[in-house]
């Protein structure tokens, strides 16, 4: 059972400067393929304690054996066309087009192993994320399909099926990642449309992480969500994960004027920043955004991956976020006890 208030994280994890070595020599020769297969074995496990020792509620895989949050999807699709596979740095993007259609009802990607292997090594529920197909497209040239819009579809179809099999294998939250949505606001029906093929016929918790994007912990696009609504209200999923700490809480308006009716994951550190934020300043945060929505349906997280952190940083905002979630548990729990007519 979760607390109220449950703390997570978005999905990726600080990256230790080893591993990053590891995987930019896989692409020239220093390194084998099963290295980097314990390598990132042990990452995972260092991450998940940290995070266990943090505190948090729901733990991720810290997307350690991904090199970034577009290749590894990319790379396994049938069909797909790399230019070049050697990456002068694992984090680069690689060059990839798709010469033939998907097939129509998906093709494994591998990552209900990674999620085995993560729901071995802790017994914390488990948020396991899959970038989405909008952000997908953007990364893909398309030789098959020649629209736009079928692309997305068709890669929204093969998510799904990975994510049936996700299910199958007992996951029970799973995230889209939509960080190239920002960039585009005019797509956002076309997003929540294949959003809504992805999660089609799952029983399973779906969130929806939409932010500004994280390259190189500097944003891609600036602006307001404003763009996802109302489009985002006919989104089959349970949870939006949106950021709030890096840009402030002017976009909490945008929940009480559209009625967002689902529950919310509240960015309440800045991932962008190196700069551990006080208890109190996080839990100002979470009281904000409880103005807006009940408690029972907020999940306190940081804006976005915690990719580009030092480690120990990541740790220690993480802390922060832990803590100052007690704190107003604590505050909320205080009041409810206060019966009326009794003097407080």
């Amino acid at each position: 059972m979760t607390p109220l208030l449950p703390t997570t994280v978005v999905g990726s994890w600080s990256v230790p400067e080893w591993l990053e070595r590891a995987k930019t020599g896989v692409h020239h020769g220093s390194v084998s393929r099963g290295q980097l297969a314990e390598m990132h074995d042990m990452a995972i496990k260092a991450a998940l304690k940290d995070q266990e020792l943090a505190g948090i509620d729901i733990v991720s895989d810290g997307e350690l054996r991904r090199d970034n949050d577009i290749d590894d999807v990319l790379s396994r699709l049938p069909g797909v066309h790399v230019a070049n596979p050697v990456k002068t740095f694992y984090f680069d993007y690689l060059d990839v087009a798709l010469e033939r259609p998907l097939p129509e009802h998906g093709a494994p990607l591998g990552l209900v192993e990674d999620f085995l292997f993560t729901h071995t090594h802790t017994d914390r529920p488990i948020k396991f994320s899959m970038t989405g197909p909008f952000s997908l497209s953007r990364r893909l040239r398309d030789e098959a399909y020649g629209d736009p819009a079928e692309l997305v579809r068709a890669l929204a179809r093969v998510l799904n099926a990975e994510a049936r099999a996700l299910v199958a294998a007992g996951a029970t939250l799973l995230q889209i990642d939509e960080p190239y949505l920002a960039g585009y606001p005019e797509a956002a029906e076309l997003a929540v449309e294949a959003l809504n093929i992805v999660t089609d016929g799952v029983a399973v918790t779906w969130a929806l992480h939409v932010c500004y994007g994280n390259r190189y912990a500097r944003p891609l696009w600036e602006g307001h969500y404003d763009f996802l609504f109302p489009a985002v209200l006919g989104a089959r999923i349970d949870q939006l994960v949106l950021e709030f700490a890096r840009k402030g809480d002017d976009d909490l308006a945008l929940i009480a004027k559209f009625g967002w009716d689902r529950a919310l994951g509240v960015g309440v550190v800045d991932v962008k920043s190196e700069q551990v934020e006080t208890v109190d300043i996080v839990a100002g945060r979470i009281r904000r955004a409880l103005d807006v929505v009940g408690p029972e349906r907020i999940l306190v997280n940081p804006d976005c991956g915690l990719r580009h952190l030092p480690a120990a940083v990541a740790r220690a905002k993480l802390a922060a976020m832990v803590a100052a979630a007690h704190t107003v548990r604590s505050e909320m729990s205080a009041r409810s006890e206060i019966q009326p007519g009794r003097p407080s």
